[in-house]
């Protein structure tokens, strides 16, 4: 998919500054071998309200190059997407720490990793209508790790897609002047049950979401920033 690349392109881009040489290179490897779901869903969500809207801004996101409103809405499934493999790692840290298996620098430069793409969407997301609902994300994948560990309740693990999916539906529509309706965080919700399935993979049905898109008709085409709220 067209939005998949770009989500990826996009993400390296973001982490083109990060140093040394081998941090980076495990980081791309990581981006390399994920699916994108995550910052896929968020780039559909904002076409699906562009589409019910039905007006010129209806075109096909990423259409033409040097589109400032793609590259927004870019930034903001990147955004979504880091917070993901960040979570995702911190996950897998917890569940198979690799310094029990005498894999220490791994688990050093891998706990390092998953700070630096946390925030680095954070910041992305930082100044956005998602900004609260980032928040709620880290804040609940915190505590289901925590009653993990007491429980030991594998089920657990799971809720990081649903919250994550729901990030992407608010970071998306919100974009472009929509909101998420509460069939549409159902429909999230569906859709990271499939992703568990599937091999995190899920792909959303663009009618699908054009009818569950929350929709304000006076609302403006182009994308929100800080200036607006």
């Amino acid at each position: 998919m067209q939005e998949v690349a770009v989500v990826r392109r996009a993400a390296k881009e973001v982490l083109e500054g990060v140093e040394p040489e081998r941090l980076h290179d495990r980081i791309v490897s990581r981006l390399d071998r994920s699916s994108m779901t995550a910052g896929s869903l968020t780039v559909r969500c904002a076409r699906a309200v562009l589409e019910r809207r039905g007006t010129s801004a209806a075109r096909p996101v990423f259409e033409r190059p040097d589109d400032p409103l793609a590259d927004a809405i870019a930034r903001r499934a990147v955004g979504v997407q880091l917070i993901y493999e960040g979570l995702a790692l911190t996950r897998t840290l917890s569940q198979d720490p690799p310094w029990l298996s005498g894999r220490k620098e791994d688990g050093d430069l891998d706990v390092l990793i998953a700070d630096i793409l946390v925030a680095r969407g954070f910041h992305l997301l930082a100044r956005t209508e998602a900004a609260d609902e980032a928040v709620g994300t880290v804040q609940s994948f915190g505590r289901d790790q925590t009653v993990r560990r007491e429980t030991d309740d594998p089920s657990l693990d799971h809720n990081l897609e649903a919250d994550v999916y729901e990030l992407a539906t608010v970071a998306g529509t919100t974009a472009v002047g929509g909101q998420p309706s509460p069939s549409l965080r159902e429909y999230a919700g569906s859709l990271a049950r499939k992703a568990r399935t599937n091999g995190d993979t899920a792909e959303p049905e663009s009618e699908q979401l054009a009818r569950l898109v929350a929709v304000d008709s006076t609302a403006s085409d182009g994308v929100r920033t800080s200036a607006d709220h």
